[in-house]
C-alpha cells in the first residue's frame, strides 16, 4: 500500500507540470493587455514608453520560455508571483479568499452526505415505493433548481421566518469571521450558502447511491448471505452499502474540488469573496498571474481529491489491490 502511494505522489508531479504548461499558454492566447487595462481606466491616454514601462514592470518583455519556467519554480514553493492588477502577492490574495470557500465546501459536503446517504439507501431498499417516489422526485427538484434561484429564495424565507419571529426581518452579515474567532457569525454568514448548495450536491449523490445501491443487491453475494440467514441490516452495513459506495465516493469527491472554485454564482448572491468570485475578477482584468495561481489551486485540490479517492478505494472494497 505504501508503495502504491508513493507511486501515486510521485505522478502528481508530471500531472500538475503538464497543467501548468496548459494553464499558462492558454492565458497567452486570450486577447487582451492587462497594461492596456490598467493605464487606459476610467478613460486616461497613455504613451508607447508606458505601456512599454509596464510590460517591463510585471515581466511581460521576458521570453516566454523565462516567464513559464519562473512559474512552475514559483509553484513548487508556493510562491505564485504579484497579481498583475493589484500589485499583492498572489498567495495573499488567495489566502484572503479560500477559507470562506473551503468551509462552505466542507459544509455543503456534510450536509450532502448526511441527506443523500441515507434517503439513496431507503430509496433503493424500497424500490418503487412512495418513499422511493419521495426521494426521486426531491432529487430531480435539487438537480433542476438553479443554485442562484434557491439562494434568493431561502434569503426571502429568513427575513419572513425572522420577520413572523422576532418582528423585524433579519439578514445575516456579509462580513466573514474565522469559525475559531466567532463561531456564531461565522455560521450565520456560512450556513444558508452551505445548505444552499449542499441540497443540490445531495440530488446528485442521492441518485448515485441509489443506482449503485441497486446493482449491489442483485448481486450473487448477497444472495449468498441472505441464504446463510444473515440479518437484514448486516447484509445491508457490511456488505451492500460499503461496495455500493466506490462510485458515491467518486461522486462526492469530485464534486466538493469543483465547490473550492465553481461557487460563483453562489457567492454573488450571498456576497461573499471566495474563490470563484476572486477568478472571474482576475479573468475580467486581465490579470494572468492571479488567474495562473487560482486555476493551479483548482488543479492541485483536484488532483488531491482523487489520489485520496484511489486510495479510500480499498478500504472500501477488498477486492481492489494496489498493484
Amino acid at each position: 500500500m505504501y508503495r502504491y502511494i508513493v507511486k501515486r505522489l510521485l505522478l502528481v508531479v508530471p500531472t500538475l507540470i503538464g497543467a501548468a504548461a496548459l494553464v499558462f499558454f492558454m492565458m497567452r492566447l486570450i486577447p487582451g493587455d492587462i497594461c492596456m487595462v490598467r493605464l487606459g481606466s476610467g478613460g486616461t491616454s497613455f504613451t508607447e514608453q508606458a505601456l512599454a514601462d509596464c510590460h517591463r514592470e510585471i515581466g511581460l518583455d521576458r521570453p516566454i520560455s523565462v516567464q513559464f519556467a519562473d512559474f512552475v519554480w514559483g509553484f513548487s514553493h508556493l510562491d505564485l508571483g504579484t497579481s498583475m492588477w493589484s500589485g499583492k502577492p498572489v498567495i495573499d490574495e488567495i489566502a484572503a479568499r479560500f477559507p470562506i470557500s473551503l468551509e462552505i465546501a466542507v459544509l455543503a459536503t456534510v450536509v450532502a452526505v448526511i441527506i443523500a446517504i441515507p434517503l439513496g439507501t431507503i430509496s433503493a431498499l424500497r424500490q418503487n415505493s412512495w418513499a422511493d417516489l419521495f426521494v426521486r422526485t426531491f432529487a430531480i427538484a435539487g438537480i433542476a433548481t438553479p443554485s442562484f434561484w434557491l439562494g434568493i429564495i431561502s434569503l426571502l424565507a429568513v427575513l419572513e421566518l425572522t420577520q413572523i419571529l422576532i418582528g423585524r426581518p433579519w439578514m445575516p452579515s456579509i462580513n466573514y469571521v474565522p469559525l475559531w474567532r466567532d463561531p456564531i457569525q461565522n455560521l450565520s454568514v456560512v450556513i444558508l450558502p452551505a445548505v444552499t448548495v449542499g441540497y443540490r450536491y445531495s440530488a446528485v449523490v442521492m441518485r448515485m447511491t441509489r443506482s449503485a445501491m441497486l446493482e449491489v443487491l442483485h448481486e450473487d453475494y448477497i444472495r449468498t448471505a441472505r441464504a446463510k440467514g444473515l440479518i437484514h441490516r448486516v447484509i445491508i452495513n457490511r456488505h451492500a452499502l460499503k461496495n455500493a459506495m466506490l462510485p458515491v465516493v467518486t461522486v462526492i469527491g469530485i464534486e466538493f474540488a469543483f465547490l473550492i472554485g465553481g461557487l460563483v454564482i453562489t457567492e454573488q448572491v450571498f456576497n461573499l469573496n471566495g474563490v470563484g468570485r476572486l477568478l472571474v475578477q482576475s479573468v475580467q482584468n486581465q490579470d494572468y498571474t492571479l488567474t495562473q495561481g487560482l486555476v493551479m489551486l483548482i488543479v492541485t485540490i483536484f488532483v488531491l481529491t482523487n489520489l485520496v479517492i484511489d486510495v479510500f478505494y480499498a478500504w472500501l472494497d477488498p477486492r481492489i489491490r494496489f498493484a
